[in-house]
């Protein structure tokens, strides 16, 4: 959140109950609805990132982009029903139904949604650079996309008790997808609404725990801090094993 306010972001913590208009409007109520928690009674969802919350805050209105995009952090609780699924990674943080996030969201102007996106990445990029682990990028195939997105890189972390790269982070965009659904609209050089486009990336989760301890754990079981992660454990630069 840090990282997110000192680049111009506004820092929000964000509802994790949404309105069914606003979960469908973000595209989450279709392939992938059944990892999704929905509660009956009240007609609400609990949201699985706050991008879903940071969409909606905008809904049915329209945006001054005239001095560029309109960036949030949403900090938040996520839920998803994904706990072993696929009878996969039953043990540990990998996958559980409940962990939070730290997202970037950003409106923008449609002919600049590509140029947001490497600018999303970039500063995930930078984050993944604070904590020292080796990791790689990958453009993700247009069939493994989801229904907003347009396109996304995925960030993934070197796991060595697994040996091999686990995706820690992503960064979409969903050009005027969402926007469309939720009415979000900004106005153009001759004053007409025109529909915006919205982005989204993860700066960090509780899934970065295990690549951050993992990669620097030493022989004799302590973690060497990052540097950067350093402040926020009282200065300290080794974390020693409980004896």
């Amino acid at each position: 959140m840090d990282q997110a306010v000192a680049h111009g972001f506004t820092p929000a913590i964000t509802p994790t109950l949404v309105k069914p208009e606003v979960m469908a409007g973000t595209g989450f109520l279709g392939a992938h609805a059944d990892e999704i928690y929905h509660l009956e009674t009240d007609d609400l969802y609990l949201v699985g990132t706050s991008e879903v919350a940071l969409a909606g805050y905008h809904s049915g209105e329209i945006l001054d982009l005239s001095n560029g995009p309109e960036r949030y952090a949403g900090w938040s609780a996520c839920y998803r029903r994904e706990a072993g699924s696929y009878g996969k990674d039953t043990r540990g943080i990998i996958r559980v139904h409940q962990f939070h996030k730290v997202e970037m969201f950003s409106y923008c102007r449609p002919e600049d949604a590509e140029d947001e996106h490497q600018r999303l990445l970039g500063w995930e990029r930078e984050m993944l650079a604070k904590i020292d682990v080796p990791y790689r990028i990958i453009d993700t195939a247009a069939g493994d996309l989801g229904g907003p997105a347009a396109r996304k890189f995925d960030c993934e972390a070197w796991v060595p008790s697994q040996g091999r790269y686990r995706e820690v982070t992503s960064t979409s965009n969903c050009t005027t997808f969402q926007a469309r659904r939720l009415n979000i609209r900004y106005r153009d050089e001759d004053g007409k609404p025109q529909t915006a486009a919205t982005l989204n990336g993860t700066l960090a989760t509780t899934r970065w725990l295990i690549p951050i301890l993992e990669n620097h754990q030493q022989p004799d079981g302590s973690v060497r801090v990052p540097k950067a992660l350093q402040p926020y454990l009282g200065g300290r630069d080794v974390l020693e094993p409980l004896r």
